[in-house]
């Protein structure tokens, strides 16, 4: 009897766990993802570089005076002619005018002198005096038409000197230094204000000569600016035909769109030459993660859970898709936000 009734307890717990639903597995986080793929893309050589102007200069002093105003500053946008630096041009000024009073002198002998020779023509022809007597006439009228054109000369120089206190922009450009403040003496020379183009940029690269014919046969290249995220299409290159003898290098020189923002010269920058076109293993750039010496990636199984997955990356791609060499095959998924996923990765 014991054992017909242990046994219909069992049965009857049986069918319980029978009815009881089993719990579901979570559904797997919705990640966006992109595949890993083989397609063409351009081989590079790639250099670090510079970037440089093509248009700077430094601003100097022509006179000495004391500086009486410096309208612009570092990171002002100057237009060409605007006034940038005034210098008292009080002395100069002065000058000036001593210059115009001798000439008005000069011109005042001149017409005297020019009335006598006149005067001296007519005596001679009436035979009244000698023609030593209109020789020295002529000589003395001469005389004063030379100093009144070198007065004249003397004239314009001084007025061009006065010109030197206004010192204006030779081009539209940002100030990049100033080398002077308010009040100081200015001497001939002496730096004011440097400047450069911002649409007139470029970068500069040394490249091993090794490279410069394949370079040289493809006419394309990127520059790559790490501080700013972004890559640009060179507009052409230059390279420059001389190399060095202690490095083995060829310097070029690369031209930049105007359309760049946030750049200036100093700017580190990595120029990418196109030296072939073959077919790779591309990862989307912003599916790898490196923690440390580690490369990895966040692989989706079948099920879309993510996996975390080292890769060795190769040096061929573009700013969106980068070379895979080992750890991932083609048509496998990976997380395009790895901090993400990592955060919705299944703990073992």
């Amino acid at each position: 009897m014991k054992i017909l009734l242990a046994a219909a307890a069992l049965a009857a717990l049986a069918a319980c766990s029978a009815e009881t639903p089993q719990p579901k597995a979570p559904p797997a986080p919705q990640l966006a993802a992109a595949p890993v793929e083989s397609r063409e893309v351009d081989l590079t050589f790639s250099a670090e570089a510079v970037l440089e102007a093509v248009r700077q200069s430094t601003v100097s002093a022509q006179i000495a005076g004391r500086i009486v105003e410096i309208r612009f500053d570092v990171g002002d946008r100057v237009r060409k002619g605007d006034v940038i630096v005034r210098i008292d041009e009080r002395a100069a000024s002065q000058a000036v005018a001593a210059s115009e009073a001798q000439v008005r002198e000069a011109q005042a002998t001149l017409g005297n002198a020019r009335a006598q020779y006149e005067r001296n023509r007519q005596l001679l022809a009436q035979k009244f005096i000698s023609q030593s007597a209109l020789d020295q006439s002529e000589a003395s009228y001469k005389a004063a038409q030379a100093r009144v054109t070198a007065l004249l000369a003397g004239a314009g120089a001084a007025a061009t000197e006065r010109s030197f206190a206004t010192i204006i922009a030779p081009y539209s450009g940002v100030v990049s230094a100033r080398h002077a403040e308010l009040g100081e003496m200015a001497a001939p020379g002496k730096p004011l204000m440097t400047g450069f183009d911002p649409s007139t940029l470029r970068a500069v690269a040394n490249v091993p000569q090794v490279q410069v014919a394949a370079i040289q046969a493809s006419g394309r290249a990127r520059i790559e600016l790490p501080a700013l995220g972004q890559w640009v299409d060179a507009k052409s290159f230059t390279i420059v035909p001389a190399a060095d003898p202690r490095t083995h290098t060829t310097r070029v020189r690369i031209e930049l769109p105007e359309d760049v923002q946030g750049i200036y010269p100093g700017v580190f920058a990595r120029a990418h030459f196109v030296t072939a076109r073959a077919a790779r293993l591309l990862v989307a750039r912003s599916a790898v993660i490196r923690r440390s010496e580690v490369t990895a990636v966040y692989v989706l199984d079948a099920a879309g859970w993510p996996h975390l997955r080292q890769v060795r990356l190769g040096t061929a791609g573009d700013e969106r898709a980068v070379e895979v060499l080992a750890g991932l095959k083609p048509g496998e998924r990976v997380a395009l936000d790895p901090l993400r996923a990592g955060m919705q990765a299944p703990r073992s």
